[in-house]
């Protein structure tokens, strides 16, 4: 597969340990939904996120028992022997949290803020500029993140007001992606005022539509070399917040734009956080951008695979996978570029199962009963028996060739 060129040139950006920008592949980041003045729940939910592989991990900062439980939840993730990022989202009030908890600002590794939503008029730059102080005080970097939902208002109306004075004949969307990408700019200009260097800026600019995300944010490339994170502001949630997410995010990266990126999926109740973690990753490594996981290769199901073990191992596998990435990347180098098939009857199963590292090719409605594994190609094995020993067999294959292919650090 052709790799994307990455056309939108960068400067490089350190938040911590990663880099962002400057030529670095495109990180993967999200946020937190616990309340952060829970430090151990929060703390918790920063390793899963991180486990699952969220680069960096966002949690919001909005009341003094949040910016107060921050160092300690920097220091749970250090104990657990977790370094992602922690980044501190601000809104209303990050002036006045970052100043008067000077432990939270060092204990942070990134700010995000949001200038729709940082005061009006000169208390709007006094205050940016108060946080853009804080960052240069402890050499920490900053997200420009504009979002459509809270726009700068005087920004909206006076732009509003130019288009119906001068008779630009521009739809009220494409005024407010304009205010869009001309609040970006001129908020890193503000930035850059008050002393923070090229290569502590990133810039997003997040809105709820694909199109209008992926008009915005061609525009904003054009017109800046900062890095720029993706995503849209509210994906929504399953099947529609996944499509919106890999419609918008696809066509921009797939054009070179974009280096990082948070597919923010809203979660069912008692949900799985690591569910946009996993979309991330995976839209990425679509895009043959990044691998992070072995590949998990299975068919939809036809009239042919009336029985469901196909559908129950692949489920097994993926969920096996996903448990024992954290450990498999520590200890096996190149574990996430291993594909796995799991077929259901013998139209592709035999060819998706040789296609891939090691693959099970399951009968399906009328066929022998009989499952052959491939290895690299070849036919390794054949499993029969119950699902629970079909899956206990074949899990014991895909250890066994992780040990064999790729060596223990």
């Amino acid at each position: 597969m052709a790799v994307p060129v990455r056309l939108h040139k960068t400067f490089g950006v350190r938040v911590g340990n990663v880099q962002v920008g400057g030529g670095a592949p495109v990180v993967v980041q999200s946020m937190t939904m616990t309340d952060t003045s829970d430090a151990a729940g929060t703390a918790q939910q920063c390793i899963e996120l991180a486990e699952a592989g969220s680069e960096m991990v966002r949690v919001t900062v909005n009341t003094p028992e949040a910016a107060d439980a921050v160092p300690e939840i920097k220091q749970r993730m250090l104990d657990h022997g977790c370094t992602a990022p922690l980044i501190g989202d601000f809104h209303y009030n990050g002036h006045l949290l970052l100043t008067r908890y000077p432990a939270a600002a060092a204990a942070l590794d990134k700010y995000r803020i949001n200038p729709g939503n940082v005061g009006t008029g000169r208390r709007r730059d006094e205050q940016f500029a108060t946080i853009c102080q804080v960052a240069v005080d402890h050499q920490r970097p900053v997200r420009i993140g504009v979002n459509g939902g809270s726009l700068n208002q005087e920004l909206v109306m006076a732009k509003m007001q130019e288009n119906t004075d001068k008779n630009l004949g521009k739809s009220s969307e494409e005024v407010l992606n304009d205010c869009m990408v001309l609040s970006a700019l001129q908020s890193t200009e503000l930035a850059l005022d008050a002393g923070l260097r090229t290569d502590q800026i990133i810039i997003s600019c997040k809105v709820s539509r694909p199109r209008d995300l992926i008009t915005v944010y061609r525009d904003l490339s054009k017109k800046t070399h900062q890095p720029l994170h993706l995503g849209l502001t509210e994906a929504g949630m399953g099947i529609k917040g996944l499509t919106w997410s890999a419609a918008a995010l696809g066509v921009l990266l797939n054009e070179g734009i974009g280096d990082t990126i948070r597919v923010s999926l809203t979660p069912r109740p008692g949900g799985d956080r690591r569910e946009e973690v996993y979309a991330a990753c995976e839209i990425l490594q679509a895009l043959g951008l990044r691998s992070f996981s072995p590949a998990i290769t299975a068919c939809p199901g036809c009239g042919r695979t009336t029985s469901t073990t196909f559908q129950e191992l692949a489920e097994r596998i993926q969920g096996y996978v996903r448990e024992m990435m954290p450990v498999w990347k520590t200890r096996h180098p190149g574990v996430e570029a291993m594909t796995v098939a799991v077929m259901g009857c013998v139209v592709n199963g035999p060819g998706e199962s040789k296609a891939a590292n090691i693959g099970i090719s399951l009968p399906g409605t009328g066929e022998s009963p009989n499952c052959p594994v491939f290895i690299d190609g070849q036919h390794a094995t054949s499993l029969r028996g119950t699902y629970d020993e079909l899956a206990t067999a074949f899990q014991g294959l895909v250890d066994d060739y992780v040990l064999k292919t790729y060596p223990t650090k």
